[in-house]
């Protein structure tokens, strides 16, 4: 894998690149749509392609347990079982086992847990991590890593930085020891823990940064802490992390939080908002989120956003869309979503397009006076 700067803005760390993979290259910044099961919800592969996604992201956990990487394997991969031709990036499965709470047992070795659909008792250590994305085949793998809450206590997150840093060794050397599978490379992705302390971010930073070969994630953020104290540690984390390597912000998805955060110099972004938002009616437009479900847009006979592109908006009304979710009918979610997938390709794409031209300022200032960012921070 290799990531190349395109070009940098003047006067911020907002920069594009191309990462360049087996499956493609990526233009960054770039958002990646979440399929958690191997499916990015209610939408095919082909739409996903249509409406601007060059990578998505699986679930380690969730594939680990259903299906299962023996399926994986003889279906040649993720990729070749959702007949997904782009990247892919793999998490460790390390977030979801943490989340479990009291069905999991924290060690040095590992976390010990129960499967949330069946009860049946499960050991996931670095090097199982690792064994189950070389299965998966994802281009970009997750290092197995202990992403403390965000109002954990400084023990417990320093406890979750000196694991971190010891998985990454052992994630460093299964992948030695265990070449790809199928035929495509795969990078390990080191991912920054230190929650909201700066010294913690620091040391988890400088004792990672050694294993990144190219891209480095910065992870533990939304998870609970205030915002302000999360954009201070982007922005932290923008003055630690290599310049020639791509930095993936993890979970953080708003609109108005991935501008911020590319102005920090953030290349990648993933978060399930998108989709499910649409699932419950939230569209996202230049001028802020719209519910469907408010009674206003009974009689709104104009599309979702006269300036959007996709096959939503140039061939239906509101008011037809939220009849379709006042009926229940299925074709709604499917609808939203490509609205709202095709939405943050599109943001993403401007903000692009304004550091090359060397307009982001503007086009930061420009966004923020649009978007209904009390109406926004309510909605998503």
């Amino acid at each position: 894998m290799k990531f190349t700067i395109k070009s940098n803005d003047s006067r911020s760390s907002a920069r594009t690149g191309i990462l360049e993979t087996d499956h493609g290259e990526i233009e960054t910044p770039v958002f990646m749509p979440v399929g958690t099961v191997g499916a990015v919800k209610t939408m095919t592969p082909d739409e996903l392609t249509s409406v601007g996604s060059s990578i998505i992201l699986g679930n380690t956990y969730h594939l680990y347990l259903r299906p299962g990487t023996d399926i994986m394997r003889k279906a040649g991969g993720l990729h070749q079982f959702m007949n997904w031709s782009g990247a892919t990036l793999t998490d460790s499965g390390g977030f979801q086992v943490f989340s479990l709470d009291q069905l999991n047992k924290i060690t040095d070795n590992g976390v010990e847990f129960r499967s949330h659909l069946d009860g049946s008792k499960h050991m996931f250590t670095p090097e199982k991590s690792m064994e189950i994305q070389r299965d998966l085949g994802a281009d970009i793998v997750m290092a197995f890593d202990q992403c403390p809450p965000g109002k954990a206590e400084k023990t417990m997150v320093e406890k979750a930085v000196k694991r971190t840093t010891a998985w990454i060794e052992r994630c460093e050397k299964y992948m030695q020891n265990h070449p790809p599978i199928y035929d495509w490379e795969q990078t390990v992705f080191p991912i920054v823990q230190g929650a909201i302390d700066t010294d913690l971010r620091k040391q988890s930073a400088e004792a990672l940064i050694p294993y990144a070969k190219c891209g480095m994630a910065i992870g533990g953020l939304a998870v609970g802490e205030e915002k302000n104290a999360m954009m201070e540690m982007i922005d932290l984390c923008d003055g630690l992390l290599p310049k020639d390597q791509p930095r993936y912000l993890m979970g953080v998805g708003r609109p108005s939080d991935l501008v911020k955060a590319v102005r920090m110099g953030v290349d990648m972004f993933d978060c399930v908002l998108p989709t499910r938002n649409a699932r419950h009616g939230i569209m996202y437009t230049w001028d802020g989120p719209v519910s469907l479900k408010a009674a206003r847009e009974k009689d709104a006979h104009f599309p979702l956003d006269s300036e959007c592109g996709c096959y939503c908006c140039q061939n239906f009304s509101r008011a037809y869309m939220r009849h379709l979710f006042k009926a229940n009918e299925l074709l709604v979610y499917r609808l939203a979503s490509i609205h709202n997938i095709y939405f943050y390709h599109e943001l993403m794409a401007g903000m692009r397009k304004a550091i090359v031209e060397g307009t982001f300022p503007t086009f930061r200032m420009d966004f923020f006076t649009r978007y209904n960012l009390k109406r926004a921070e309510k909605s998503s």
